[in-house]
């Protein structure tokens, strides 16, 4: 059975455009590496309620998420009391994350402060960090990890390759093809009959309608749809007789 993947990426600073998220393009493109596609994405700023009701609803919904950002141990930190909050479990210190801890700081001193560091929700299991050892954790196929490029996505590649190898697809295993329609008649209303009759008789493929305008006026509309090749050839083809009935002029998308 096919798995949805999600991703949540959180911080303040990246709602206010004090920062740029890196997260969402880099997650789609180790998903697509694996023949895989991201389903969805949350934005949300450090707000522990949020954040606990988004994780308890991503959690009885069964997706695969990944989330970035917040599990360190500032005042401004939330994730790690938010999924505890969404588990209904405590906080309490992770013996193997305690572990992790000791060998990042080799004779130094382990202070409450560091031991928040991996302090995580009860029963969860943790994510290897191979940048400095401190790690993310997981529960319920959802995976924290930090908000920094270079520690979370290493992680989350770790837990696709460690996880959900039975999901891989062979990349170039599917098709994308459109159609660029011009006319009085090229718009999404107009043809809504026939978008449906595809969806009904190809559901294993992925339909998508993209109009292009320039400043009120259409341009185009951009139809087309992405699966494997020989379906998408024979709706393809379904589409493009429909269209020249209504009088719709077609070219193909570059």
């Amino acid at each position: 059975m096919s798995r949805t993947f999600g991703a949540v990426i959180i911080g303040d600073e990246i709602l206010s455009g004090k920062r740029q998220d890196k997260h969402f393009a880099k997650i789609a493109e180790l998903l697509a590496a694996r023949g895989l596609r991201l389903s969805w994405v949350e934005y949300l700023g450090d707000d522990r309620e949020r954040l606990a009701a988004t994780f308890k609803r991503t959690m009885a919904a069964g997706d695969v998420v990944f989330s970035c950002g917040g599990i360190g141990n500032t005042p401004d930190d939330h994730t790690r009391q938010a999924v505890a909050a969404a588990l209904g479990v405590d906080l309490a210190l992770h013996p193997e994350g305690f572990e992790e801890l000791k060998v990042r700081f080799a004779g130094e001193e382990i202070t409450d402060k560091r031991k928040l560091l991996v302090t995580f929700p009860a029963g969860v299991q943790i994510i290897p960090n191979p940048f400095n050892r401190i790690p993310g954790f997981m529960a319920n196929d959802h995976y924290f990890v930090p908000g920094f490029p270079q520690m979370a996505h290493p992680m989350i590649e770790w837990a696709l390759d460690t996880f959900y190898r039975d999901q891989f697809k062979e990349v170039g295993g599917t098709v994308e093809k459109a159609f660029l329609l011009t006319g009085p008649t090229a718009y999404e209303s107009a043809l809504l009959d026939l978008m449906e009759r595809i969806v009904a008789d190809y559901p294993t493929l992925r339909l998508f309608s993209l109009p292009s305008l320039v400043g009120k006026e259409r341009k185009h509309l951009e139809l087309g749809v992405e699966g494997s090749p020989n379906l998408v050839d024979k709706a393809m083809e379904e589409i493009r007789v429909e269209v020249e009935r209504r009088g719709i002029t077609w070219v193909w998308r570059p």
